[in-house]
């Protein structure tokens, strides 16, 4: 069965104006420490409940396959009808492309973090304490001037919203995934 066609057929032209709201890494566990039910359970949700009482459509999906825990881009490639296991994109691509960077064949993007480590360079804050955006711009402009290049590869750094940065490693012998 060829999707493609099948999706083809299957649209309609309509004026309708949507919004899919994706509730990413809204699912947990419930524990005997929450009364056994999940924080999605005990939280206070008016707007959600709101949303709810107005008819909007809603469900739920698994974007890979039973009983796969997708990451966020296979999980994000899911919700548009890719096929993640055929179509294996990582988070440093779509975390490139959505702050604008030319990516080229061979290319190897990573999304990065900054983060707290202690005294003993142990990880304590992953996201160092959730810095704004111009702070994850300084500091990326701060390591492009330091590191620009490693070997005969060249390394591309670009900053993100808040903690989020991404790097780009273009060179010979480069290739993902």
């Amino acid at each position: 069965m060829n999707l493609d066609t099948l999706y083809s057929e299957l649209t309609l032209e309509t004026k309708a104006k949507l919004v899919l709201m994706v509730l990413d890494g809204l699912g947990d566990l419930a524990t005997n420490a929450q009364g056994r039910v999940t924080p999605l359970e005990a939280a206070r949700t008016p707007n959600l409940d709101a949303l709810v009482a107005d008819g909007c459509a809603q469900g739920r999906m698994i974007p890979v396959a039973p009983g796969i825990t997708p990451g966020s881009g296979p999980g994000h490639l899911g919700l548009f009808g890719y096929d993640p296991l055929e179509f294996q994109v990582g988070r440093g691509v779509i975390e490139a492309l959505g702050l604008g960077v030319d990516l080229k064949a061979g290319d190897v993007a990573a999304r990065a973090n900054f983060c707290t480590l202690d005294a003993q360079g142990v990880v304590t804050d992953r996201r160092a304490g959730r810095i704004d955006t111009p702070v994850c711009e300084r500091l990326c402009g701060l390591l492009a001037q330091k590191v620009r290049k490693i070997g005969d590869v060249e390394v591309l750094i670009k900053a993100g919203k808040g903690h989020r940065f991404v790097v780009v490693f273009r060179g010979p012998g480069m290739e993902g995934p």
